[in-house]
C-alpha cells in the first residue's frame, strides 16, 4: 500500500486503480508503437493523476481527522 510515513493513503479500489494506470503507461511506454512525444505526453499524464489523487486522499484525510479532534474538543 502506498504510503507517506505512518500515513496510509490509498484504499484498496484506489490503489488497484493506480497499478493499472501504471500498467497500462508501461504498456504504453515499452510496446506500443507510436511517437516519442506522444509516450511523453502519456508519461507525464499519469504521473500527473496519481500526483493528484495522492494528494487528494492524504488532504482529505488530515481534514477527516481535524474534524474528528474538533468534535472531541467540542464535547
Amino acid at each position: 500500500m502506498l504510503s507517506f510515513g505512518n500515513i496510509k493513503v490509498f484504499n484498496g479500489v484506489q490503489e488497484a486503480l493506480v497499478l493499472a494506470l501504471m500498467l497500462v503507461t508501461m504498456l504504453a511506454l515499452f510496446y506500443a508503437d507510436i511517437d516519442f512525444t506522444y509516450k511523453i505526453g502519456i508519461a507525464v499524464f499519469s504521473f500527473t493523476v496519481i500526483l493528484l489523487s495522492t494528494l487528494a486522499t492524504a488532504i482529505l484525510r488530515q481534514q477527516k481527522e481535524q474534524r474528528e479532534q474538533q468534535i472531541k474538543r467540542a464535547s
